[in-house]
Formats: structure tokens, sequence, C-alpha cells
């Protein structure tokens, strides 16, 4: 039997902005996307599953708001491929600033 895939754990701080807040886990790749032939010739169904971030709600927000679904899975499928992104990597510098309990309006 296979062994089970298991989910990197929880950090204490949000993968991009490093501020102790509630987290939630990006796909690096979208799981909407795990069935597209071009998805599953690049990555092995452990990679599709186990590729995650644990972000802030507005980190999230911000990935989403940058890039498709497609382009999240072709192009920034990693922690360093979104850092590379100068819009987000600016949106994530300005945000560590901020306390905890801070909410950016968008």
């Amino acid at each position: 039997m296979a062994e089970p895939i298991r989910l990197p754990p929880q950090p204490e701080v949000c993968e991009l902005c490093a501020r102790p807040v509630a987290l939630t886990r990006h796909h690096l790749i979208p799981k909407a996307l795990h069935d597209k032939a071009y998805v599953q010739k690049r990555f092995v169904r452990h990679q599709r599953i186990t590729a995650t971030l644990w972000v802030c709600r507005a980190c999230h927000n911000q990935i989403h708001r940058l890039f498709s679904e497609k382009e999240l899975a072709l192009t920034y499928n990693s922690r360093d491929a979104l850092l590379g992104d100068e819009r987000l990597r600016t949106f994530v510098e300005w945000l560590a600033s901020k306390p905890p309990g801070f909410t950016p309006r968008h």
C-alpha cells in the first residue's frame, strides 16, 4: 500500500509576510487545475497535493488578485517564484511592517 501523502505542517507565522496571524493554505498548483494534462505532465500527484504555503488572508488575497490560476501553476508555483514578482514582493514587504491585527483595504 502506498505511503499516505502528508501535507506540510502549519507554521506559527505567514510564510510570506512573517506576521503571526491566522493562516490559510495556498495551493501553489491550484487544485482546480490538478486534472489538466499540462499540469499532470509537469508535476507528479504528490507534488500537486503537497505544494502549499501557509499564508495570511491578506497575502492569499493578493496572490489571487495578481495571478491567474494558470500563471500560478506554470510560473508562480513556489515561494521564491511568487516573491520574484516585484508587485507581490512589494506588497509583502509593506504588509510585514504592519501589526498582526492590521487588514489591508482593497
